[in-house]
């Protein structure tokens, strides 16, 4: 007689259970993630697959957001990431900002900007230095491009002969 006999179709005593987190090669519980879409009233019936994808779409999110946050408190010089960072990282990261456009930040602050306006004006001698610049430069390119037309036109002799 062998030992499976009348026992049914359950799992062998040996055998160590695996999740779906590690099946999937994902450190988001694929689960809890399930057991919260069910409870949730989402839908009528939840697929096998849909928790699966949404731990790898937050999984992705939140490795994305820590990654810009490290190299906010990094510049920081900073060794703990605080929620300043994360404020940081996502409003200067243009995807993640219109992601999170609405989304408020408890303790992140605000990004620092200036309005143009607000600045200090530069005095009249240097916004004069800087017109002349401007002429002289305009004048000095025209024979630039002239240059260029010139070897241009002898790179097209080269090529036909």
């Amino acid at each position: 007689m062998s030992s499976k006999q009348g026992q049914g179709k359950g799992k062998d005593p040996g055998v160590k259970s695996v999740s779906r987190s590690i099946r999937a090669g994902l450190q988001f519980p694929v689960g809890r993630i399930h057991r919260h879409l069910r409870r949730g009233h989402f839908g009528l019936r939840i697929g096998s697959g849909a928790p699966i994808y949404l731990a790898a779409v937050l999984e992705y999110l939140t490795a994305e957001i820590l990654e810009l946050a490290g190299n906010a408190a990094r510049d920081n010089k900073k060794s703990r990431i605080i929620p300043r960072h994360i404020q940081l990282a996502i409003r200067n990261d243009e995807e993640l900002n219109k992601l999170l456009g609405h989304v408020t930040i408890s303790e992140g602050g605000v990004l620092p900007n200036i309005h143009q306006e607000l600045l200090p004006k530069k005095s009249g001698k240097e916004s004069k230095r800087g017109k002349a610049k401007a002429t002289t430069t305009t004048s000095n390119t025209q024979p630039v491009e002239e240059e260029r037309a010139e070897t241009e036109d002898e790179m097209e002799e080269a090529d036909d002969a």
